[in-house]
């Protein structure tokens, strides 16, 4: 495809692009899965304590935090499609690494590389697919990737299940190796970001691309116009306007804030531990792989239910809904540690409430938390936007991976569950206080609403209620 292809324009170019960029999803998937299933046998083979095993998990995360700070510098500088292409190589060798280790420090640094990869994907795939997506189509395109991502992470859990008979971990981490060709494969045929293209200057390229991209050349240059637009009211970026501009610190306070509870929701405790949970829940090793691979199942079909429904039903209903079931389910998976009892009947409800957690969060916390941070970043700031809330993901995710394990000893199974229902209660409060419904509007009018100070709440309303066309109200 290259950056300046052409061709007929059909509706099905944007989501192929799409699709080709989500695939960073599934490298994050898989490379989060697959080290549920062969830390044990890391353990084993390296002798190694719950606290280094804790130090394997979660080295991914501190290496993701780092690359996604790095990620925005790279995706202006170079372009979104050349970022998405180097965290590919990333994710090759870090693979190679992974599985060759002879050693704890070296199966580390091959989890560094694969941080590096994780953390600039996981900045610039979303925006990048909300940047060459049509309106109508942008809430199901991002959450694509989160599709990719739960699809990688059961497709981890099998092969995890498939290999772990002859604990053949470093097959495990090897045959990462063919998804991380493939994902390179796909980048060599991205087109480049029809709005970093206007942001260097290159109407004519963006124009192209852009035509490329949509159905009817009308279509392509109304948005090519709107982005200009946008594009002559300032072209102060990043730090500068984050520290000039009050509204511009909204956004990117929500998308911080927005990131961390989805990180406090509990998720990632169980894709990363999920067997370790099941075994402290008396399951036996055999028993808890099952379990395991069937929340993997679970996630990635309730996420195919999030990207049909996300652009009919909105993004503050699933979200609501996505937390008011997490909630639910982990005060019931508390009190099943706590009053269940060990018995078969106590075991498969254990089993059921984990089930129902992983479904709520997949409808909605999951796609949609990285959906709304694409989405409520004005042009200008985009890139540091979604640095900032990227970079607070992984933060957040490497201190709850690195302490779980102890956290978990320290308060038991029951009250670690109970802790993360309280989280589930407070991002629903959050919620319907200021997360906005960006359903079926364009970036540039969120923008608008956003710099005309519009409450956070408010910034996908046609017009705000006893208001007159775009006026803004004190914001909150």
């Amino acid at each position: 495809m290259g950056s300046t292809s052409t061709g007929v324009s059909t509706p099905g170019h944007a989501i192929v692009v799409g699709i080709l960029a989500a695939l960073a999803g599934l490298m994050f998937g898989l490379d989060t899965g697959v080290i549920a299933g062969a830390l044990r046998f890391i353990g084993n083979d390296f002798n190694a304590s719950p606290r280094t095993q804790e130090w394997i998990v979660s080295s991914m995360m501190a290496a993701a935090a780092v690359g996604s700070l790095i990620a925005g510098t790279i995706s202006f500088r170079f372009g979104r499609r050349r970022a998405l292409l180097g965290s590919s190589i990333l994710f090759l060798v870090g693979s190679l690494i992974s599985a060759l280790a002879p050693s704890v420090a070296l199966l580390i640094i091959g989890r560094i590389f694969l941080g590096f990869a994780v953390g600039i994907a996981a900045f610039t795939a979303p925006l990048y697919i909300s940047e060459v997506s049509a309106v109508a189509q942008r809430g199901s395109m991002i959450a694509c990737y989160q599709l990719m991502m739960t699809g990688g992470i059961f497709l981890s859990y099998v092969t995890d299940g498939m290999l772990a008979h002859g604990a053949h971990w470093r097959w495990m981490l090897g045959l990462m190796t063919v998804p991380a060709t493939v994902f390179l494969i796909g980048c060599l045929f991205l087109p480049d970001s029809p709005r970093w293209l206007m942001m260097r200057g290159e109407k004519l390229r963006a124009r192209k691309v852009m035509r490329y991209l949509r159905p009817s050349p009308q279509q392509a240059d109304r948005e090519i116009s709107d982005i200009a637009t946008e594009l002559t009211r300032g072209r102060s970026e990043g730090l500068s306007f984050f520290r000039h501009n009050a509204n511009f610190r909204r956004s990117v306070g929500l998308g911080i804030v927005l990131q961390i509870m989805q990180q406090l929701t509990g998720i990632n405790v169980l894709m990363y531990y999920a067997p370790k949970v099941f075994q402290a829940a008396n399951f036996g090793v055999s028993a808890a792989g099952w379990a395991t691979a069937l929340i993997g199942l679970i996630n990635l079909v309730a996420t195919c239910v999030a990207i049909v429904t996300v652009d009919r039903w909105g993004r503050r209903p699933l979200l609501l809904l996505s937390c008011a079931i997490m909630t639910g389910s982990m005060l019931l998976a508390g009190g099943l540690v706590e009053y269940g009892g060990h018995d078969t009947v106590a075991q498969i409800a254990m089993v059921g409430s984990l089930l129902v957690f992983v479904l709520g969060f997949a409808i909605g916390a999951g796609p949609l938390v990285w959906t709304l941070c694409a989405e409520i970043q004005p042009l200008r700031g985009r890139d540091f936007g979604i640095v900032c809330s990227t970079f607070t993901n992984w933060a957040t995710n490497w201190a709850v991976s690195n302490t779980f394990l102890s956290v978990l000893d320290t308060l038991g199974e029951a009250h670690t569950f109970w802790l993360f229902a309280g989280m589930n209660a407070l991002f629903i409060v959050i919620t319907l206080f200021y997360v906005p419904e960006t359903k079926g509007v364009s970036l540039e009018d969120i923008e608008s609403h956003l710099l005309a100070g519009w409450p956070l709440r408010d910034l996908g309303a046609h017009a705000l209620p006893g208001a007159s066309g775009a006026s803004p109200r004190p914001s909150r």
